[in-house]
Parts: C-alpha cells; structure tokens; sequence
C-alpha cells in the first residue's frame, strides 16, 4: 500500500508555464493539470519533471490516436506505441494524485484538522 500524500511546505504557489518544447496536445495537459495541483499543495520544483513526463506521455498518446484516426488499417505499431504511453501516463498520475484511487490518498492527507463539529471526536 503507498503512502498517503502530503500537503508539502515547499509547494509552489503559482503555476508555471508549460515547458516551450511540450506538444501542443501536452502543454494542454500541463494547463488543464497545474492549477488542480497548485491548489492541493502537492507538487514542488523538484516535482516539475516528473510533471513534464506525464503530460509529454499523454500528449504522445493523444497524438498517436489522433494519427490512428485519420489512417485507414489499423497499424499495430502505432497502436503497440499508443498502450504503452498510455500505461505511463497512468503510472505517472497516479504519482501525482491525477487518478482516482490516487486522489482518495490525497484525500485522506489534506482533510481540515478541525474536529470541533465531528461528534465522533474523543
């Protein structure tokens, strides 16, 4: 079992812009991802390049997909390519909070430490 996530006291406040050399699918990621982290006070700037990974992988897949759209058979490379960034992805935002079960660990972390209303309180 991991770890819950932490808020962290070095964490970034603002978000910065997407790396210049990101896909234009990835930097979509970067903008639609940042702004949700930022505000759970999780990703510092020692995490930026796991970050840049994820979002490098899931604009690879999207590009991917979108060339496997426009073709006519399916090519198997492709499609071998687009699974295994797709499984990176994946992994990798699950590092960061960005899946489901990843979020109920935040969760978990970040809840407010006033008991005062919780009639459960000892």
């Amino acid at each position: 079992m991991k770890p819950p996530l932490m808020r962290d006291t070095d964490a970034l406040t603002r978000a910065p812009l997407a790396p210049k050399h990101l896909s234009p699918h990835a930097k979509e990621e970067w903008k639609r991802i940042m702004p949700l982290l930022i505000a759970r006070r999780i990703i510092t700037k020692s995490d930026l390049a796991g970050v840049e990974h994820y979002c490098a992988a899931v604009g690879a897949a999207r590009t991917i997909a979108d060339t496997m759209t426009t073709g006519g058979l399916p090519d198997l490379r492709l499609a071998g390519l687009h699974i295994r960034y797709m499984q990176t992805a994946r992994q990798l935002a699950a590092e960061y909070g960005l899946s489901p079960t990843s979020r109920t660990r935040i969760g978990a972390a970040v809840l407010d430490d006033d008991d005062a209303d919780n009639p459960l309180v000892v």
